[in-house]
């Protein structure tokens, strides 16, 4: 039964910050923020699932507050708004709605009953709230201690050594064999000494973790039994995943055991984080926690009350709300800070760069205030700049400390090597994208470039499928992107012909080769390396099967691309003129030629018309190592040698002459994509002006020595 804040005589107003359910004073601090309520209640929820109600009587800055005697780390509660239920101007204030705390540190247990956790009888602007109450149907937040284990020293690894690899945390671990079966899609799964030096092995200098919020699958999923396998569905900003832990409960502790093991390897942690939307949807969704508080100050509403959609998943956070940059900016330090995160991965993040859904600002508050903060702009911040508008899409548009998922970078690779383009946007790509990104003094680093991601095909599946195969999907393939930018070498998916085959291979080669020589930020998917497909799926969102998860086999293509990566990636490390932190300027060296040369197939320079060659598939890029702008961790210039990339989509062999000896003494071939682990057949240094043959479709570098 509701209990009277009478009954407690003792209760102590406490202060309004920081929100969230803190111990102290011998009870708990509970604050938590609506201004559009009348009176808020804590509703403390006992083991046996009974309910003892206290109202929050202390109202500050638009934050409700007070301290509860005698509770202690991990009671389970929940709040109930009192207030006006007006729909048509988006107030949904209605007690009969137990709300998750936007602030809880520990989130437990799952909706189980969508309809108990609608707000509302009929049709919503009827206005008619409805009266059955949510709890027992609803996730329930928990009182969590703060501090816990040391996350180690964290790694500050520059970004232009960064090499960025994104997994799943459940589908990474999940068909790993030298992980102990209890462990495996968990925290303690990608933390095992294995799966580490694993990576470590791989090169690789960060994880980008797909979303570890906590996460609520929406309504239609849940109706035909599948699951937001993917994350991008946030229930609670400050809470771990609790479906991550080995043991239920632990999800903070060993989230933060997972961090430090990365840390003691040398890896970052960068988390994938989705303010843009919360798990509640379209404005007829559930009132699980946003939406019962306060849904004005949380979400961008229209003038008849119903939600702005710009992020295609029903809802927008309004980054111009006071409430909304105060949340962001808490939750991030708190997981930078407590947690141990090295850098985060914004979703849609154009959103967070339009107040109240207007026109896109790269000064707007919420790109503020994180650039600005003194703990956030030492962390690694990425954005994917678009989201689900034309008005959205901004590569090369935010602001100075912002590096960007470079989708033009994407698009370009993809289209030269399936023979579409010719080779102009492609040398802006290859040498940082200095279009993009130069004009307000960023970084070559800033780009962050990938050819795949979680969303859209595999590596492998991009080689082998023209279209997408999203029938599992349940939405009778109307989901996924139709531009691919793909090509299936001869045969729609999987094919016994051999040269087909080797074809994909090589392409697969040829992409991922380009992407580790490119200046920038490189971006690996998991499983890629690992020869992983989905069948054809570019959307498989909400498949939580083997279909998403990486593939642990060590079949014979398996073995070759894997070691193709790792040989692409360590020299990447070991060549300080690949990943320069400045843009290239046509400087004059000490070898007398400038600090990047592009030649034609015959040997000579490109002259301005070759340039708008659109039939064009052949692309040399010599790369000048003598002064090379890359630094040791103590900022001494690192000395190297001068490269040459030679890169051919056409369908045909092609003879490429070797530049003259003021390019080098002679030139060594590292890297033959013709080869299945990328090591040349016949590696002994050749002369300048020599004539080699490039057979179809391949890709090589040549250490050019002095």
């Amino acid at each position: 039964m509701p209990t009277s804040p009478r009954e407690f005589p003792s209760l102590l107003a406490g202060r309004p910050f920081p929100l969230g359910a803190h111990p102290e004073s011998g009870g708990v601090r509970f604050a938590v923020a609506s201004s559009v309520a009348e009176a808020v209640e804590v509703c403390l929820i006992s083991a046996d699932g009974t309910e003892r109600r206290v109202e929050l009587a202390e109202h500050t800055f638009g934050i409700w507050h007070g301290i509860v005697p005698a509770v202690m780390h991990g009671q389970r509660y929940g709040y109930r708004v009192h207030g006006p239920f007006d729909p048509g101007r988006g107030i949904r204030c209605n007690p009969a709605k137990l709300l998750v705390d936007p602030y809880a540190r520990r989130i437990t247990g799952d909706v189980t009953r969508i309809s108990d956790t609608l707000d509302y009888v009929g049709h919503l602007m009827d206005g008619v709230p409805s009266r059955v109450d949510s709890l027992g149907a609803v996730p329930l937040s928990m009182v969590t201690s703060l501090g816990g284990a040391d996350t180690g020293r964290k790694p500050e690894v520059p970004f232009e050594e960064t090499v960025i690899y994104e997994l799943h945390v459940r589908g990474f671990t999940m068909q790993n064999p030298d992980v102990p079966e209890k462990q495996r899609g968990t925290y303690l799964g990608l933390a095992h000494p294995a799966v580490v030096e694993y990576l470590v092995r791989l090169g690789v200098t960060a994880v980008e973790l797909l979303p570890v919020h906590a996460i609520s699958s929406e309504p239609g999923l849940r109706d035909t039994g599948r699951s937001n396998y993917w994350g991008y569905s946030t229930l609670g900003f400050f809470a771990p995943h609790s479906g991550y832990a080995s043991e239920p409960g632990r999800e903070i502790e060993e989230f933060r055991t997972m961090v430090a093991a990365l840390h003691a390897a040398g890896i970052e942690v960068i988390l994938d984080v989705v303010y843009n939307h919360t798990c509640e949807g379209g404005a007829g969704g559930p009132s699980l926690s946003f939406r019962g508080l306060d849904a004005p100050a949380y979400y961008v509403l229209g003038p008849d009350g119903y939600d702005r959609d710009i992020t295609g998943c029903g809802n927008t956070l309004d980054g111009g709300s006071p409430t909304v940059v105060r949340m962001v900016t808490d939750s991030l330090r708190y997981f930078a800070g407590d947690l141990g995160v090295d850098g985060f991965r914004f979703d849609l993040t154009s959103v967070l760069g339009r107040p109240h859904g207007g026109s896109f600002d790269p000064n707007a508050p919420l790109l503020t205030a994180i650039a600005a903060d003194p703990l956030l702009s030492r962390c690694k911040l990425i954005a994917e700049p678009w989201d689900a508008t034309g008005e959205g899409y901004r590569v090369g548009g935010f602001g100075p400390q912002w590096t960007e998922w470079n989708g033009r970078y994407r698009d370009t690779v993809r289209d030269f090597w399936r023979g579409a383009v010719g080779v102009r946007d492609l040398a802006y790509r290859l040498s940082g994208s200095s279009d993009l990104y130069a004009l307000n003094r960023r970084r070559p680093w800033a780009s962050i470039n990938f050819i795949t991601a979680h969303d859209g095909f595999t590596l492998r599946d991009m080689v082998s499928y023209n279209n997408k195969h999203n029938e599992a999907n349940g939405e009778e393939g109307r989901d996924g992107t139709d531009d691919n930018r793909s090509w299936n070498c001869g045969a729609e998916g999987e094919t016994d012909d051999k040269e087909i085959r080797a074809l994909r291979a090589r392409q697969a080669r040829n992409l991922v080769a380009t992407l580790l020589l490119s200046t920038g930020t490189p971006m690996l998917v998991a499983g890629d390396e690992r020869w992983r497909t989905q069948g054809g799926n570019n959307n498989a969102y909400c498949l939580d099967d083997e279909t998403s998860w990486v593939s642990w086999a060590r079949g014979d293509d398996e073995l070759d691309m894997n070691a193709f990566v790792r040989h692409a990636i360590s020299l990447r490390v070991n060549a300080p003129a690949l990943r320069q932190p400045h843009f290239f300027d046509g400087r004059p060296t000490r070898s007398g030629e400038p600090d990047l040369v592009w030649f034609r197939p015959d040997g000579c320079p490109m002259s301005d018309e070759n340039w708008f060659d659109d039939g064009a598939r052949s692309l040399g890029m010599w790369i000048d190592g003598s002064e090379s702008l890359s630094r040791t961790r103590d900022g001494e210039l690192v000395s190297d040698d001068s490269w040459l990339l030679v890169l051919h989509a056409g369908g045909e062999a092609m003879e490429f002459t070797l530049p003259s000896a003021s390019y080098g003494d002679d030139f060594e071939p590292v890297l033959d994509t013709g080869s299945p682990d990328g090591k040349p057949a016949e590696p002994e240094p050749l002369e300048p002006g020599a004539k080699i043959t490039v057979p179809a479709r391949s890709l090589l570098l040549l250490r050019a020595r002095r």
